[in-house]
């Protein structure tokens, strides 16, 4: 979350972001009900002030009762703070972090700069499949079944293509960690508070967020929130700084508001496994490697010899706690495009620079050289999201016999060139 001492120093400034990036953000609102909540708290601070005083001398009976007033008093005040507390909080939340200023301003989400691509878009001399209709023919996945057992949108991988998915996600930890990321196997439960400390929403119509019922508890949607949340309430040593973190987790979306997006097959579903990168460093380091997640992603994609661009997101386009974001989109040759032919750029990987919005809410600090703490900045990245990776080599690598090559650097990790 944002410092409630800067939105009420700019008031304007944090109102016409809010726009930007159409976040549902009451700022007059908030500051109004701030502005009440300080007000009651200096009053029963006054309060306390008097009530002390008197009980340092000998009351009488009438300063007896007239303190039991005060005391009644204060504990109206105090439930009436205790409620303005939890609607600043719940408005503060709603207010998103502040922006790079590189950023494109836009309202619409597809006005995001397209800032490089590698690869050239997948030509084929015979008709291409999409993802659905290769693993039909070569009995990959069983959407069917997935339904039956789990409802729709969830699946079981098959086979050569299970393999794949592990293929995937060792050569993956294998680039990350060789950049000097440690390992972690994450929860996939977090609580409810910290998934919401870390700038998400977990409740509403439109949560991605599957929350478990009679409990604290909530699936997560990524491990930056169980990756994110390791530190909370705590000092870290600026010697220790950066902390760079990969972790391996499934991951649970609701998709709820996305059924008029593209949702064929495994493209977008309810579980998927994903490797995370998440990085708690000093406000001096976060710039830099925000830029060195982004290169470890493009050496992932590069490496599968996969055709993808990099975009930068526009203000429509980023989440609340980002302060900017760079994705790969991969070039998907089965996925309909805006005039409704085949072929589309779509999504595989995200990396964003939360600054210290992340860390304000979760209460992590460090201790700077002249023993000041200062809030962390955090740090976010996809190494794979395996089910869209997966979408992408099936479609780029498919043959014109039906079959599926490899990319060359995962043989070593799948142990044979192609799915026939």
């Amino acid at each position: 979350m944002l410092d409630i001492k800067y939105i009420r120093e700019h008031q304007e400034e944090i109102a016409a972001n809010s726009v930007a990036r159409l976040a549902k953000a009451d700022i007059g609102l908030l500051l109004k009900l701030d502005s009440e909540k300080r007000l009651l708290e200096t009053e029963v601070m006054d309060l306390r002030a008097s009530r002390n005083k008197t009980s340092k001398t000998k009351p009488t009976d009438e300063e007896i009762a007239q303190m039991k007033e005060v005391g009644d008093t204060i504990q109206v005040k105090e439930g009436e703070i205790n409620a303005l507390e939890a609607k600043v909080r719940e408005l503060l939340l709603a207010v998103p972090n502040l922006t790079n200023p590189e950023v494109i301003v836009s309202q619409d989400e597809d006005d995001n700069a397209i800032l490089d691509q590698i690869g050239e878009v997948t030509s084929f001399d015979f008709a291409p499949k999409d993802h659905v209709e290769l693993a039909e023919a070569l009995d990959l996945i069983d959407f069917e079944r997935g339904t039956k057992v789990s409802g729709a949108k969830f699946y079981y991988l098959k086979g050569d293509l299970a393999r794949l998915e592990l293929a995937l996600i060792n050569y993956t930890l294998d680039i990350v960690t060789a950049h000097g990321y440690q390992l972690m196997t994450t929860p996939d439960l977090a609580k409810t508070e910290i998934v919401e400390r870390l700038g998400f929403s977990p409740r509403g119509e439109s949560t991605q967020v599957y929350n478990i019922e009679n409990s604290d508890l909530s699936l997560i949607g990524t491990a930056e929130i169980t990756l994110g949340g390791l530190y909370a309430d705590e000092v870290l040593d600026l010697e220790k700084l950066p902390i760079k973190l990969v972790g391996l987790s499934h991951c649970f979306r609701t998709e709820a508001g996305s059924y008029s997006k593209f949702s064929k097959g495994i493209f977008r579903v309810h579980q998927f496994s994903k490797v995370e990168m998440f990085v708690f460093a000093t406000p001096e380091q976060s710039t830099q490697l925000h830029q060195e997640i982004l290169e470890i992603e493009k050496e992932i994609f590069a490496g599968l010899a996969l055709p993808f661009r990099v975009v930068d997101h526009c203000t429509a386009d980023l989440g609340n706690p980002s302060y900017r974001t760079f994705d790969l989109e991969a070039w998907m040759p089965g996925k309909p495009n805006q005039d409704g032919s085949a072929g589309d750029w779509a999504e595989v990987t995200s990396t964003s620079n939360c600054t210290d919005y992340q860390a304000r809410g979760l209460n992590i600090k460090y201790k700077t050289a002249d023993d000041k703490k200062e809030l962390v900045h955090t740090l976010n990245g996809t190494g794979v999201a395996t089910t869209r990776a997966l979408i992408a080599i099936m479609e780029n690598c498919q043959q014109a016999d039906g079959s599926i090559a490899i990319p060359k650097k995962l043989i070593p990790y799948f142990g044979k060139e192609n799915i026939s």
